[in-house]
């Protein structure tokens, strides 16, 4: 691997990330900061258009991206027909996410996904899986993916969650509370889930497809985050639209915003509809550019997603070989 690719790849291991900054304790809810939060749709998506076209990587620059790109993912199985045996074969993918052959030609014998996404059901099955590897276990929690659920029941799935093993817990907010501006109620949820959270790190999911305007997903980042929201997401990848590159854009400002009025760093993870590898770049060509280098590490930046890997996995294979392999050599388990 030459030195250009080391400069992007190496900059954190990628199997354990390394959070280095102060976890978000949250704030008080700051309404008059929330009322002021406005979106300009139409710049937004004139800003959001151009990124793939100004900021393209070719070649071995474009290797380093992809294999940044395995580390940042958040390798998920979220179906109703989920088994302890795809669950064990899934954990084996994220533990060698790329063949062997092509991570000893790549130079990252030791390259691993930045975590394993899993209904609660599977998280024992999971963390047994994953034993040893220091990749952490996340749960979909609190009524995914509709979240509709008495709360005193969302509250004790992510306790037993927790106690499961999940280091990571991703919930889903309740839209209604967008939908009707009742900010104060979305905060005190968020916050109560934080609570229960416990040292495990929460991820808030706003379901954006759901949330109607480009100014309630800002409005709802904002709030999420000062309620304690170590990440926000996008979706839960069950709704009719699920990460776009407009949300991605609204998102990270409003936690650029957070951070240059806290000095707090919040992290960001589009989930839903991200299956191509040069859809990846454009992602995190975003990110570089609107939040900067920290926000290419696990700690700050992950993909939720399962079929990304395996388009990740063809492209360093043709980079390697200059054959384009078939897409099911590819298989996530």
């Amino acid at each position: 691997m030459s030195a250009a690719q080391e400069n992007i790849v190496m900059t954190a291991p990628a199997h354990l990330p390394q959070v280095t900054h102060a976890r978000n304790d949250g704030m008080p809810l700051d309404l008059d900061w929330v009322a002021s939060v406005q979106a300009n749709t139409s710049a937004i998506e004139r800003r959001a258009a151009t990124i793939g076209g100004r900021r393209t990587v070719k070649k071995d620059f474009q290797a380093a991206w992809l294999c940044k790109a395995v580390s940042l993912i958040d390798l998920t199985t979220l179906s109703g027909d989920d088994t302890a045996g795809r669950v064990r074969r899934l954990c084996a993918k994220a533990r060698q996410p790329v063949a062997p052959w092509m991570l000893e030609k790549l130079g990252l014998p030791d390259l691993r996904v930045g975590a394993v996404c899993v209904y609660h059901d599977m998280v024992a099955t999971a963390v047994d899986a994953l034993a040893g590897t220091g990749i952490p276990v996340a749960a979909v929690s609190t009524g995914f993916p509709a979240g509709l659920s008495p709360l005193h029941l969302r509250m004790a799935e992510i306790g037993e969650s927790v106690a499961a093993g999940a280091a990571e817990i991703d919930i889903v907010i309740s839209r209604r509370h967008v939908l009707t501006q009742n900010w104060q109620a979305l905060y005190d949820e968020m916050r109560e889930m934080r609570s229960a959270c416990g040292a495990a790190h929460v991820k808030a999911i706003l379901a954006t497809g759901e949330l109607g305007t480009l100014r309630n997903v800002a409005r709802a980042s904002l709030i999420c985050m000062m309620a304690g929201a170590d990440f926000i997401k996008t979706s839960t990848g069950k709704e009719g639209v699920n990460a776009t590159l407009p949300v991605t854009l609204t998102m990270i400002r409003a936690i650029r915003d957070y951070q240059d009025r806290t000095g707090i760093k919040v992290g960001y993870k589009p989930a839903g509809g991200i299956a191509k590898a040069k859809d990846a770049l454009v992602y995190m060509a975003m990110m570089k550019d609107e939040l900067g280098l920290p926000w290419l590490q696990p700690d700050l930046f992950r993909f939720g997603a399962s079929s990304l890997l395996g388009d990740i996995e063809r492209q360093l294979e043709h980079h390697l070989t200059g054959h384009y392999s078939a897409a099911n050599r590819h298989a996530m388990g």
